[in-house]
């Protein structure tokens, strides 16, 4: 499920006439622009809170999920994906398009509230109905019996997403995560413990089934309270055009990235025996960890800021140019360094059992700066009422990837990663084409944004890689104390040397400075 699923705030008391939802508490007019500085100081609030909470909240998580990783067997982690893929398509239609096109209105009804919140309940009582009926035909697919019983299962899922979905609408409307951070710190708390207790109880693959409905059912519980949104819903639809519209474009959206997000998986899967399987999603699991765990939350608070700057075209290309350059400035080195240290990395943290993962995760690690670059793109283009965009990027990407799979699946987890290789610079070269001109930026003002952090992260990567194979035998975990320092002080330095007005820049935005455009 997404991971967007979070958020809580009041919801408008009904009355007996449209009310409409007031727009963030800066601005004075329903639906009006925020003044420029108001603007800032809310995006920076929200993104402390969300990136914050996203950053405490994964590190309960992580701890909790690393622990298991080395309790479980590949086996179970590729049965889990096969499950995945089933997961994430239903997810998709979920609703969270609906409330998306809620978010980028500048007014919104009571009426409007509760005709989402029965959308929402309609659609996800459809989406579990559908799980069930497809569980058998995924079984005989991957020829795995015990994925239709973990899907099964798994179909509780789509009750907890109204409870979800309507509160984060709300929030995002104003720009307010505090209560979406508190519920997903709690969540993932109560996750954590239950994916640890089963492990250690021994329930095997079904500690990854256990640990989502926690997780979600925890943080709708608690959204749905702090946010006192359990509203009468409406299942009379009429009038609720727009917001379906815009919703069923997002919609189509997701599909596309729903194929190309889990087209290696789905090829994979009927190739490989659960254990291979199991290398290749753990592979990639360590590689996105920062595109997959970080930036969606970025994207929330972008999407929210962008759709309130539709006044102001370039103010909407300033800020993504400049949000590019700070996303980059941590995923470069994030992604050089693990596959420069991606052996003693999974050894240190996974254990010998996984160590056949250590060299997907250098190839994987090599395509992730490209996917992180594309994944920025959408929220930009989606606030400036250009939703189609993403969705022929998606399609583009969904066709490009997918004939990638098809042809690296023969070699194994190895030809995958070479496919993602191959495939992600095209994938994004025609994503730029197509977007950049619809935020107002140009193409070398994006080159310039990551040329400086690309070079130092690769600079760092070379002399990690140089020192590694000059280190005498060490434990993978010596080795590992050894090189993240080296690595870290190599880009640091050379970032200080050849980037200073970007790290200029980055102290400035930390220490809540204005910057100059």
């Amino acid at each position: 499920m997404p991971d967007t699923m979070d958020t809580a705030i009041p919801a408008p008391t009904p009355a007996n006439g449209p009310e409409t939802v007031p727009p963030p508490a800066s601005a004075d007019v329903p639906g009006a622009p925020a003044e420029p500085a108001s603007l800032a100081g809310q995006v920076r609030s929200a993104l402390i809170w969300r990136s914050g909470s996203q950053i405490v909240a994964q590190m309960v998580q992580w701890c909790a999920t690393f622990l298991v990783i080395r309790i479980l067997a590949p086996a179970d982690y590729g049965l889990f994906a096969m499950c995945q893929v089933i997961l994430t398509f239903m997810a998709m239609l979920n609703g969270y398009g609906l409330a998306s096109g809620l978010i980028q209105q500048k007014e919104i009804s009571q009426r409007e509230v509760r005709q989402l919140f029965g959308m929402l309940i309609v659609l996800n009582g459809a989406l579990a109905i559908a799980q069930l009926s497809l569980a058998p035909l995924a079984s005989a697919y991957y020829r795995q019996p015990i994925v239709g019983d973990m899907l099964r299962v798994q179909a509780l899922l789509y009750l907890t997403t109204p409870f979800i979905a309507l509160p984060y609408a709300l929030l995002s409307r104003a720009m307010d995560f505090r209560h979406q951070a508190k519920a997903n710190i709690t969540a993932s708390i109560a996750s954590a413990s239950a994916a640890l207790g089963g492990a250690l109880y021994g329930l095997g693959v079904w500690t990854l089934v256990l640990a989502p409905i926690v997780l979600f059912s925890v943080r709708g519980a608690m959204m749905t309270w702090s946010a006192r949104s359990l509203v009468w819903p409406s299942f009379n639809f009429r009038g609720a055009g727009t917001i379906a519209r815009y919703g069923g474009v997002m919609a189509a959206g997701q599909l596309f990235w729903f194929l190309q997000s889990q087209a290696d998986v789905f090829i994979a899967g009927r190739s490989f025996s659960p254990h291979t399987l199991g290398i290749y999603t753990t592979s990639l699991f360590l590689t996105q960890i920062f595109v997959s765990k970080f930036v969606p939350p970025l994207n929330e608070v972008a999407f929210s800021a962008y759709a309130r700057m539709q006044a102001d075209p370039d103010a909407i290309g300033r800020a993504f140019v400049k949000g590019v350059r700070m996303v980059m400035i941590v995923a470069m080195p994030f992604y050089m360094g693990l596959a420069a240290t991606a052996e003693p990395l999974v050894l240190t943290v996974l254990g010998d059992k996984w160590r056949e993962t250590a060299p997907v995760v250098q190839l994987l690690a090599l395509a992730m700066p490209f996917m992180t670059l594309q994944v920025l793109f959408t929220p930009a283009s989606d606030a400036r009422g250009r939703p189609g965009i993403g969705v022929r990027n998606g399609a583009t990407g969904a066709l490009i990837l997918t004939i990638a799979f098809l042809v690296g699946v023969r070699w194994g987890p190895t030809g995958m990663g070479i496919a993602w290789i191959a495939a992600y610079p095209l994938y994004l070269a025609i994503s730029a084409w197509r977007t950049l001109p619809v935020i107002g930026v140009r193409a070398r003002e994006i080159v310039r944004a990551v040329a400086s952090p690309a070079v130092a992260a690769i600079a760092m990567a070379a002399i990690v890689t140089l020192v590694d194979r000059s280190l005498p035998p060490l434990d993978a975990h010596w080795r590992l104390a050894v090189l993240v320092p080296i690595g870290a002080a190599v880009y640091a330095s050379w970032m200080g040397l050849f980037a200073r007005p970007t790290i200029r820049e980055l102290i400035a935005v930390v220490r809540k400075q204005p910057t100059p455009e």
